[in-house]
């Protein structure tokens, strides 16, 4: 069925917003301190229910290549992230994840044959130093291993977000068995190093239930089913330019809900961003690889194929 592209963009970027919500969910209603638990709750129960949903498994080398896509995108994402929102001084982890768009193009030169172009460099550079005004606070001593978690978490994210276009789907499967492949695969990868570093999970009251009952199926299974979904119908350039709105979401979300202040400074990096989100969808446009909103093919894709914070303080996903 024929998608006009404000819908899909609209759609797509329901993903990182409701990743901007993950630092209020996690500070208000979870347990503290428990990082790698709360990646666990979010990946796997999601992941098993959209198996069930979409009763279908991987056949052949797609058990490789879901194994792959759930690392990259899921098991080591989510611990590398919030071990650097941990260890990074406030935002810092968050400007780094911004630079995805830059990640993603050069990746997509490479693997997609989609060189970026000029504007595509410029408004990744833009986005980047937008969520720098947002999410910045006064600078503190930058921790090497954080620094590097939080390079390693960019780079797992834009090479999982290019292998997903460069890859598409078997032939009669569609977007929920995809995202159900890789939040299983990812949940099952973090499972052993949870329990290893932080022991027995903690005992849950009815607050902390609700919010991993949120983060596991709003927060995770629909938003990651609409981020691969979008990733089969733009190029990953493009999908990743919406990646600003989980910081800024998380901003907007501590001033509304938890009475954090937005300074002028933080206005105008905003807008900046927003801007570079909007140029963002036109940046990429024409390349090869790039599939029309109504169905011309990647060319990587199979034929009827469509597919994927603790910022300012918060993190992405």
């Amino acid at each position: 069925m024929a998608v006009s592209r404000p819908a899909l963009i609209a759609l797509t970027a329901l993903a990182p917003v409701s990743w901007g919500t993950t630092y209020a969910v996690t500070t208000e209603f979870l347990p503290a301190d428990r990082p790698l638990f709360t990646g666990l709750m979010r990946a796997l129960p999601a992941g098993l229910l959209l198996l069930a949903l979409a009763r279908t498994l991987p056949r052949g080398a797609w058990w490789g290549k879901a194994a792959v896509l759930g690392a990259l995108n899921i098991g080591a994402f989510f611990p590398l992230l919030f071990l650097s929102a941990y260890r990074l001084p406030g935002g810092m982890a968050a400007v780094v994840s911004s630079a995805g768009p830059l990640f993603v193009a050069g990746l997509s030169a490479l693997l997609l044959g989609q060189r970026p172009t000029r504007r595509t460099l410029l408004t990744g550079a833009v986005a980047a130093f937008g969520v720098s005004l947002v999410v910045l606070r006064a600078a503190g001593a930058l921790d090497a291993l954080g620094l590097l978690a939080a390079l390693a978490a960019t780079v797992s994210m834009s090479a999982g977000t290019v292998l997903t276009q460069r890859w598409g789907r078997p032939e009669g499967v569609g977007p929920l068995a995809l995202t159900g492949w890789q939040l299983t695969a990812g949940g099952l990868l973090i499972a052993p190093l949870a329990f290893l570093v932080e022991g027995a999970p903690p005992a849950l009251d009815g607050r902390a239930a609700g919010g991993y009952l949120y983060l596991a199926l709003a927060n995770t299974a629909v938003a990651y089913w609409l981020w691969f979904r979008g990733i089969g119908r733009m190029t990953a350039t493009q999908v990743t330019f919406l990646g600003p709105l989980s910081p800024l979401t998380a901003a907007v979300v501590g001033w509304a809900a938890l009475g954090q202040a937005l300074t002028p400074v933080q206005l105008v990096g905003m807008a900046l961003a927003l801007g570079a989100t909007v140029a963002g969808q036109f940046a990429g446009r024409g390349g090869p690889g790039t599939r029309g909103v109504t169905g011309t093919k990647p060319r990587h894709a199979p034929a009827e194929g469509e597919r994927r914070g603790v910022a300012a303080g918060a993190a992405r996903r």
